[in-house]
């Protein structure tokens, strides 16, 4: 970390942090300050005697203090914004709070509540640590980047959105800062990246949200989403600064509209270090609950009949993940894409459908695919309509399209299909496909569920079922660690596959009702797994620049744990160096 009046070194698991500053200044500074656990002669030497109160508090006894706090605000906003302000006053009391109730506060610092503390950023707003690059002003990319003060061997992670396909809520324009600060959050609870060695970014290209443009607060551009050459150039600007400025650094695209995400991924995927958690991420946990499912069903891989609801960026990521992962499993006719059965808005995607995307095309199916059909109306099939057709074993959902798994669409899947695997994934719950309990109930206990909302455990007859979550938070963070343990240049899609197969490998799948994929509760021995595995394939495929000699504990001293660093005290006019 490279500031005047202070110096902590992030690259180890025990920091050590040398202050030259004194006084209020040291309070201000959000890794620097300890509040109330500064010792009297911390205190005297730092020059900060009469600006504390004068009690001295361990960090157990400020948790304490600061869950009581979160535990009294009002509303899942309000609990978002006040762990947010301990954020920016002492960040490591932030993390270690976070750690140890990250599955309580996971849905406050990301799905759900994030989506709300987007849409009212602007009206919100009391700063946020990251970077704010505007399409207006491309000649400030790389002194803005400069400007967050980090050298290139400081970052790991550089974590952008454009903001035009947020969750489930879309185009929020300059709001969608706070994804890039959560995913950053998550990073760090869940997979020790320290959080001074990762850069959120907001690519500010307008919106076409008319409420943004029309509201008196709004603090992005007021103007309409800008796109074509001036966008891409904006973006290879950008990407060009990154990796200059920081070349170990893992640039993670997140929440970019369907028409831009895939491109931008297979434009940069086999030049830099490049990941898109829409869709390698959502793809890489849903293969492994589908892993763990299909270990139940019996039936091999390659024999299943996969439909996906929803074929837009996440949905096309997850098809592309199972179709691979099909060929590895022994596939032989083919890509293995007539497999799989893929809607968009206007139902099933064949050949001559109207609005086919690119990367949708591969998923179309040719008028003889359904000639035999019984269909109400050729040009706009049904999803009813194509699960009698099909039967299929897997319904993915990923169309934020509440309730589309109907009754009678889940009764016909189970009754050509002994154990049905059922995934409505769309978050938050007010879009999800179908209620779990239900799915339960409509299948008689048979169906194989994963949820991307987060539901618990639900009885149905004398079985407890934990309806596994299928949180992207399962992979993207370990996978970062992976890469930055061994500064991989690439991420590829066998460091992908390999993730997903590590976290299919955590569950314990043979107890009634158990969940497919692991525990929220478990995240900081998930993400040291995926980490292994990524690492261990970069290795393998010549993409390491650091060696990975003792893996164990290689992963381990890259987890910072969230405590207050040891102190070196440095006089005012003597140097760092």
């Amino acid at each position: 970390m490279r500031q005047r009046d202070f110096n902590l070194d992030t690259t180890t698991r025990e920091a050590l942090l040398r202050i030259r500053a004194r006084g209020r200044l040291i309070l201000v500074h959000p890794m620097a300050n300890r509040g109330t656990a500064f010792t009297f002669e911390e205190r005297e030497q730092l020059g900060l005697a009469g600006l504390l109160p004068n009690r001295i508090t361990t960090i157990e006894e400020q948790l304490r203090r600061v869950y009581a706090q979160y535990s009294r605000s009002p509303s899942p906003l309000a609990k978002f914004i006040q762990l947010s302000q301990l954020r920016d006053r002492n960040e490591v009391l932030f993390y270690r709070l976070l750690s140890e109730n990250l599955e309580e506060m996971m849905p406050i610092v990301y799905t759900p509540t994030i989506g709300e503390a987007i849409e009212r950023f602007s009206h919100e707003y009391h700063g946020a640590r990251a970077v704010f690059l505007s399409i207006d002003h491309p000649e400030l990319v790389e002194q803005s980047l400069r400007n967050f003060e980090l050298d290139a061997d400081d970052v790991d992670l550089v974590v952008a959105t454009d903001s035009e396909g947020i969750l489930g809520i879309g185009d929020q324009g300059i709001g969608g800062v706070q994804i890039a600060v959560g995913k950053l959050a998550l990073y760090t609870a869940a997979a020790g990246i320290h959080p001074r060695r990762a850069i959120p970014v907001v690519l500010d290209v307008g919106t076409d949200n008319l409420g943004l443009l029309h509201s008196d607060v709004y603090l992005g551009e007021r103007h309409a989403r800008v796109r074509g050459e001036r966008y891409e150039e904006f973006i290879d600007a950008f990407v060009k600064a990154v990796t200059r400025l920081f070349p170990n650094a893992m640039l993670h695209w997140e929440d970019f509209g369907p028409g831009n995400a895939h491109k931008l991924l297979n434009r940069y995927k086999d030049e830099i270090c490049t990941f898109n958690d829409d869709i390698q991420g959502t793809a890489a946990v849903v293969l492994a609950a589908v892993l763990a499912a299909v270990r139940l069903t019996g039936l091999p891989l390659p024999e299943h009949r996969v439909l996906v609801y929803g074929a837009g960026t996440a949905g096309v990521g997850i098809a592309d993940i199972i179709r691979d992962a099909m060929s590895r499993a022994g596939l032989s006719d083919g890509t293995g894409h007539d497999r799989f059965y893929a809607f968009n808005s206007r139902g099933l995607i064949v050949e001559d459908s109207a609005g086919i995307r690119d990367f949708q095309r591969p998923y179309a199916r040719s008028r003889a695919d359904v000639a035999g059909w019984e269909v109400a109306d050729p040009n706009r099939i049904t999803l009813a309509e194509a699960v009698r057709a099909v039967q299929p074993t897997i319904l993915i959902g990923t169309s934020a399209q509440y309730g589309a798994f109907t009754e009678d669409v889940v009764r016909a899947m189970a009754e050509s299909c002994e154990r049905p695997i059922i995934l409505p994934l769309s978050n938050p719950t007010s879009r999800i496909e179908a209620h779990p309990s239900d799915l339960l109930e409509w299948t008689d206990g048979r169906a194989l569920i994963a949820t991307g909302s987060p539901f618990g455990t639900i009885k149905h007859g004398e079985v407890y079922h934990t309806i596994a979550q299928a949180n992207n938070a399962l992979i993207f963070p370990g996978l970062g660690l992976g890469v930055s343990t061994v500064r991989s240049s690439r991420v590829s899609d066998e460091m992908i596959y390999q993730a997903a197969d590590a976290l299919a490998g955590l569950v314990n799948q043979y107890r009634p009702g158990a969940s497919l994929l692991p525990s929220m509760s478990d995240l900081r021995l998930v993400s040291a797994t995926v980490a292994m595995a990524v690492a261990r394939t970069a290795v393998e495929q010549g993409f390491a620049r650091r060696p990975f000699t003792d893996p164990v504990n290689d992963i381990y001293q890259r987890m910072w744990k969230p405590e207050y660093p040891a102190l070196e005290i440095v006089e005012p006019d003597q140097s760092f160096l």
